[in-house]
């Protein structure tokens, strides 16, 4: 069970481009419907069906972690973890120039998997 918190607690003593990066990867998803957004302990929930996107403010990058049916080779990706029948693949963001299409549309991918699923 996840504890809810309010996601702008996440942030605290976090790098002030972290919650620019958060803003422009929400201001992108939000147009993505249906979906909801939650926080818990440590991280950040898109759901839409099922979870498709965490996003987790670390000390040094935000870590953004989608799913998808296989793993995703791209330079962005930071690394994939396999879990049975789905891959998390992770990047990390530090400042919000990385916000670029290309992220955007790694992410978007992930989203239709957790639709389509």
């Amino acid at each position: 069970m996840c504890s809810q918190k309010d996601i702008g607690e996440l942030f605290i003593g976090k790098p002030d481009d972290f919650v620019l990066v958060y803003d422009q990867i929400e201001q992108h998803v939000m147009q993505w419907q249906p979906h909801s957004v939650g926080a818990s302990i440590h991280s950040i929930v898109f759901t839409s069906k099922r979870a498709w996107m965490i996003i987790k403010p670390m000390a040094k990058a935000m870590d953004i972690k989608f799913y998808t049916g296989e793993p995703v080779d791209h330079k962005l990706i930071f690394k994939v973890i396999e879990y049975r029948d789905t891959y998390a693949n992770h990047i990390r963001l530090t400042h919000p120039d990385e916000v670029t299409d290309e992220c955007i549309e790694l992410l978007y991918i992930g989203y239709t998997f957790a639709l389509n699923r």
